[in-house]
């Protein structure tokens, strides 16, 4: 699997440099394993096939020592192992029709840093049989891709060279670019989620949370992302380490997937198709947890707190963070609220009454496999713990209250799928 990404370290940008922009619309990025490929031969594997759809429109010099962050591209997309030789890059004809261009009548351009005026970026064969890259431009000669595994293709202009100003007072592109693999601290997880039922992507919103455990040894989301309407996703760029892959969604009729979990993969590889199964158990399969959180400071009194809230479960020896089921009234992966002075609140404290929509089925689970993922559910019915993390007000990830972690008892979903959560009573905060 591969994903692209563009980049340039952006020398020549204003206030100093000539150029404030230079936005070049991508329509594909293509691969193939022969050096001596032409640009019709059958063989080119399309890395971006979505692309041409929604040609994409990059700031060569907003995206400036980002490498994987810049700009993914394209939906990660799955190749089949080989040493790629050659890699073209086509643009947009600066006569299409890009919706929201940032370019005033044409699909690449540079806007000067003196007057910031738009002139139209000319292209030769561009945007026709694509820019090339030969081995001897790609690092180690070669995109090595192996069975089960990612890798990061990062595009990197050189945009000083690449614009040429012509004695007509038009500017051409003129690519100078090289490509190669990113460094192991910016490689990324992919795969792709799909309705077991039906065998393909959900027809509604899928969460993917990217999870590591703590020094407790509890699984907590680093990052999330919701999947692309093809069921594909990435996390890009993450440090080396071992990771948990945490799968939840929606369809749009309402019923809830039970969470799909991979354990231990790495960064530089692969999920693959992941199944997402749907619930069957509750309320379109899904359970409703309530409760009350409290804040107070040293003198017993009532104060404001931050208060994260997540669900646990814990899977054999394991401890995961479920994320809440993805719709309009959840945008999250967690829950983030905000104590607070209230008549409804006890005695002495500042209060916020809280909801959450999880998944009623237990998870299926399966350990990263290079030849695809099996995956058992744990039991039919979930078991919840409700974690609640406070902070500093506005102090970001400060900690506050002592203890600054409270957890609740656990609440096994056995026959009802409303369940009112014990109060978390968070003391001593600042």
């Amino acid at each position: 699997m591969a994903t692209v990404s563009i980049s340039d370290p952006a020398t020549c940008a204003g206030p100093s440099g000539p150029f404030a922009h230079v936005y070049v619309t991508i329509t594909d990025v293509q691969a193939h394993v022969s050096s001596t490929a032409g640009d019709n031969d059958p063989g080119w594997k399309d890395l971006t096939p979505n692309l041409s759809k929604s040609p994409k429109q990059i700031d060569l010099l907003g995206q400036a020592n980002n490498q994987c962050f810049l700009a993914t591209l394209g939906d990660a997309q799955q190749l089949q192992a080989g040493n790629y030789q050659q890699i073209r890059l086509i643009l947009a004809d600066n006569g299409a029709n890009i919706p929201n261009s940032l370019c005033t009548s044409s699909a690449n351009c540079v806007v000067l840093t003196a007057d910031h005026s738009v002139h139209t970026l000319q292209l030769s064969s561009e945007s026709k049989t694509g820019i090339k890259i030969p081995s001897g431009q790609i690092a180690s000669g070669g995109f090595n891709i192996a069975a089960g595994q990612t890798k990061d293709l990062d595009l990197d202009f050189n945009t000083c060279e690449s614009i040429v100003l012509e004695g007509n007072g038009e500017y051409r592109l003129k690519p100078v670019l090289h490509a190669g693999e990113v460094s192991t601290t910016s490689t990324s997880i992919n795969g792709k989620v799909l309705d077991k039922t039906t065998g393909n992507p959900v027809n509604g919103t899928v969460l993917v949370a990217l999870e590591q455990k703590d020094a407790a040894g509890v699984d907590r989301i680093v990052m999330s992302t919701l999947a692309g309407a093809d069921g594909s996703f990435v996390f890009c760029p993450i440090p080396a380490g071992t990771y948990d892959v945490v799968i939840v969604g929606e369809r749009a009729d309402g019923v809830a997937y039970q969470p799909s979990i991979v354990t231990s993969i790495a960064n530089g590889e692969t999920t693959g198709n992941v199944n997402l199964y749907a619930g069957v158990a509750g309320t379109l399969g899904s359970a409703a947890l309530a409760g009350t959180v409290t804040s107070q400071n040293s003198a017993n009194s009532g104060t404001v707190a931050d208060i994260d809230l997540s669900a646990l479960e814990t899977v054999g020896t394991g401890t995961f963070t479920i994320p809440l089921v993805p719709n309009a009234q959840q945008p999250s992966a967690e829950l983030a609220v905000e104590t607070a002075a209230s008549s409804s609140c006890p005695t002495g404290t500042d209060c916020v009454k809280y909801s959450m929509t999880l998944a009623a089925g237990g998870p299926y689970v399966g350990a990263f496999s290079a030849s695809g993922v099996t995956l058992t559910q744990s039991s039919p019915l979930a078991t919840y713990v409700v974690d609640g993390l406070a902070f500093v007000p506005g102090g970001g990830v400060v900690p506050d209250c002592s203890p600054s972690e409270l957890k609740s008892q656990a609440y096994p979903l056995v026959s009802s799928f409303s369940l009112t959560v014990q109060t978390l009573p968070f003391t001593q905060c600042q």
